[in-house]
């Protein structure tokens, strides 16, 4: 554990790049808590064991899976995400406060135990996907503080959860872990949905590797060339990002049920917009979203105020999006109210997959 915070001290931090000016604590080595040891234990799947990390944009969610003992990864926890900024759709420039959407290798020195935000692991954008696309920006964090300037922000509670996770899976071997974010999840109902936005062919190749892992529960193989996403690719030839595909073939295990998928989505889809399901209008608001839960415990206690949840707890500075996207993608309004004082609201527990009160 030592040697690996040493090899992680010098990341940088959060979404602004700065470094904590307080000395190192020791929250980066909190031990796994009692509750996830004990959905580990119960799912088959050991403490150091690999990790694969989904990101959800507009049910503002985040995923945790788990090698267990099959082999393959099963689904851990997954945490509600109290803060991503911008819109949905890719991440272009810098400065643009968008959260990137993408897949993203994760290695031990993107870990940040010295983050002004708690804690912070870096997604590593751009990836070789987005440097192919001409795209800029850097320190796009998941971190804490509920607090988003472009990056993925959770409670310090969560935070310290997946930080934890992460460095266990490295100290059990894992060289890297996959981060896979998406727009939403990538279902029919969805993508019939969001068919007019101007994104919908890049997140349709989001998809190919979405449904890849929805079929194997294994991470796939990630490359880019042609300025394109490919998963599985089957050569002997490292691809060139910018350069053109050479000839490959993916692997027979998986491919006819992963294009069964493909094919029943697309048909479902199209009957879904048949049958007038409204496509959402395409307003770019930058707000971000901010997942219900917290958006109900702000309502009910006032913006400007700590308050405390069974999933960790929302800093006074949080505050809603003037108009969030929620799960179903209907928009709910923030509370804007202000308070004065600093009160505890208990709410519903976030399912079986929420942060320890």
């Amino acid at each position: 554990m030592a040697l690996l915070a040493g090899a992680i001290a010098g990341t940088l931090a959060a979404c602004d790049g700065g470094r904590s000016t307080s000395p190192v604590s020791t929250r980066h080595t909190q031990p796994l808590s009692e509750s996830i040891m004990a959905e580990i234990s119960k799912k088959n799947m050991g403490a150091q064991s690999p990790i694969l990390m989904r990101i959800f944009k507009e049910e503002s969610e985040l995923e945790i899976w788990k090698q267990d003992n099959s082999g393959r990864f099963a689904l851990l926890r997954t945490y509600p995400i109290c803060r991503w900024s911008g819109d949905l759709g890719p991440k272009i420039k810098a400065g643009d406060r968008q959260a990137p959407e993408g897949f993203y290798p994760i290695t031990p020195g993107l870990m940040n135990p010295d983050s002004n935000y708690y804690l912070a692991i870096n997604t590593g954008f751009p990836n070789a996907y987005d440097r192919a696309n001409g795209r800029s920006g850097a320190f796009v964090m998941i971190h804490g503080d509920c607090a988003s300037a472009g990056c993925y922000a959770m409670t310090d509670e969560q935070v310290a959860d997946i930080y934890a996770l992460a460095r266990e899976a490295f100290l059990g071997g894992q060289k890297s872990f996959q981060i896979q974010a998406f727009p939403f999840r990538m279902t029919p109902v969805n993508l019939a949905k969001h068919r007019e936005s101007p994104h919908m062919e890049f997140w349709k190749m989001l998809k190919q590797g979405y449904d890849r892992f929805e079929i194997t529960h294994l991470p796939p193989k990630v490359d880019v060339c042609e300025r394109h996403y490919v998963f599985d690719a089957d050569t002997p030839v490292e691809l060139n990002p910018v350069g053109a595909c050479p000839p490959y073939k993916p692997p027979n295990n998986f491919e006819l049920l992963v294009r069964e998928k493909e094919g029943r989505d697309e048909l479902e889809t199209e009957r879904l917009i048949r049958l007038g399901t409204p496509a959402l209008p395409m307003i770019a608001r930058g707000q971000g979203g901010m997942n219900r839960l917290y958006q109900s415990a702000i309502a009910q206690a006032g913006t400007g105020v700590t308050i405390r949840t069974a999933a960790g707890t929302i800093p006074a500075h949080a505050h809603p999006p003037s108009t969030a996207t929620t799960r179903d993608g209907e928009h709910a309004t923030g509370e804007a109210d202000a308070a004065a004082s600093t009160r505890a609201v208990d709410v519903e527990r976030f399912g079986a997959g929420s942060a320890d009160d």
